[in-house]
């Protein structure tokens, strides 16, 4: 099944021995495009927010933040896999923002990654913009309780640039229904509970399902093992595309493979798993670029993968996670004066995040069956923990970042086989293209 849209040039390439050819970086237009001249950032705010600088400004400060909030948000027994939107949460601090003063509006700013460029919030609204044709939804609302009164420029503001529009706070029932028909129905009761002296509370929701471009056969689906460490595996139901078209890599400083694989709708999920069978969020940090692996993946192949069905949800309170990356005065004494009259601090911050990876996709380019055989076709097993990222094309904007320890939480943990005995991850790799440091360890 294809894609019924799909662009020119989108032709999987294989050499003529049905080998995958020599990985070397590609760019397009859109990654070569980030410079502004000077006369532009000297321009009205409309003007510059959409300049191609600001755009990649943007996209880097949202991964920056998703990445910080990942190495701080642990797994726990009950929610093993962190998922996270570092957009929607980009977007609570920024609306912040807005009605921030003096010392919290440079802090909120400096943690945002935006003190050094020029019109942020008009950027961001723009990213807000392009980023509405895909199959996202963000379920942004200021709540408030009765006869709490913002001032209008901050309303105003919120309105026009992040479409948040403020309410009287009737209750629970009132906050949940609203998330839920936001999202599609993916995400009901998103509060169990509603602080007692709340005034005011931000709340954001992303939920993303795409479709692929080619659909995985459900008939091909089984059950496979996943590696949770050296030493134990669990069962999970595996998809399998026998000539799915993929575009992936061995990246050595990483010390990681890393795949693509392309939604129809200008989105794509980012795989990056290091070849240790474990994800280290602190080490990926310092060294991940989005828009540099999007530079360095090489056109597509058709490649046997599989890949765990996934139906992730996450659930957090922020304000321990804030606090930890130094914002802890927005709960205490922040200066919000810019929000309403008298002293106002933050009460509550909620994020729920929700993806699912399943067999389903629409029509995709017919382009991707290439006249090789089953046995020389490269292959791709994502059977260990591994860091994904669903980024739009465009902008390279994380809509979702997070870290898969277990895609099956449900299942029974056993002990791994003896070496000698198992499979082992990964995709063949050409040695004549790649050197001795990029080849997974013995």
């Amino acid at each position: 099944m294809l894609c019924a849209q799909t662009t020119a040039g989108s032709t999987p390439e294989m050499m003529a021995d049905g080998t995958t050819p020599p990985v070397t970086a590609t760019t397009n237009d859109d990654e070569n495009d980030d410079t502004l001249s000077e006369e532009d950032l000297d321009g009205p705010c409309e003007s510059v927010g959409r300049g191609p600088r600001s755009l990649k400004a943007i996209a880097k400060a949202i991964q920056r933040i998703g990445m910080e909030l990942l190495q701080n948000l642990k797994p726990t027994e009950e929610q093993p896999n962190v998922i996270i939107s570092p957009l929607s949460i980009s977007l609570a601090l920024s609306q912040l923002a807005l009605g921030a003063a003096n010392e919290t509006e440079e802090l909120l700013m400096s943690h945002l990654h935006g003190n050094t460029l020029p019109c942020y919030h008009e950027s961001l609204h723009n990213v807000l913009v392009q980023l509405k044709s895909n199959d996202l939804q963000i379920a942004t609302r200021i709540f408030m309780r009765q006869g709490f009164r913002l001032k209008h420029g901050f309303s105003q503001d919120s309105q026009r640039l992040y479409e948040s529009e403020p309410v009287v706070l009737e209750g629970l029932k009132q906050i949940n229904l609203w998330v839920e028909q936001a999202t599609k129905g993916k995400m009901p009761d998103f509060l169990t509970s509603l602080p007692p002296d709340m005034l005011l509370m931000l709340i954001n929701a992303v939920h993303f399902k795409g479709e692929w471009r080619e659909r995985f056969d459900p008939q091909l689906t089984s059950r496979g093992v996943f590696y949770l460490d050296e030493n134990q595996l669990v069962d999970v139901e595996m998809m399998e595309g026998p000539k799915h078209p993929m575009s992936m890599y061995v990246d050595p400083d990483m010390e990681a493979y890393v795949a693509r694989l392309r939604f129809c709708k200008r989105t794509s999920l980012i795989v990056v798993m290091p070849m240790s069978g474990q994800v280290n969020v602190s080490t990926l940090a310092e060294m991940l670029s989005i828009s540099e692996l999007y530079k360095r993946l090489p056109k597509e192949n058709a490649v046997k993968v599989t890949i765990p069905k996934l139906k992730l949800e996450y659930n957090q309170a922020l304000q321990g996670v804030f606090t930890n990356l130094g914002l802890g005065e927005l709960f205490s004494n922040p200066n919000l004066s810019g929000i309403a009259e008298g002293f106002l601090a933050v009460s509550s911050v909620m994020h729920k995040s929700s993806m699912e990876l399943n067999e389903e996709g629409a029509e995709a380019a017919a382009a991707t069956t290439a006249a090789i055989s089953r046995a020389s076709t490269p292959v791709f097993h994502l059977n260990q923990p591994f860091f994904f990222a669903l980024v739009d094309d465009k902008t390279k904007v994380p809509i979702l970042m997070g870290a898969v320890h277990n895609p099956s939480p449900g299942a029974a943990i056993t002990q791994r086989p003896e070496a000698g005995s198992k499979e082992k991850l990964g995709f063949p790799i050409d040695k004549s293209h790649v050197s001795s440091k990029d080849l997974p360890p013995k």
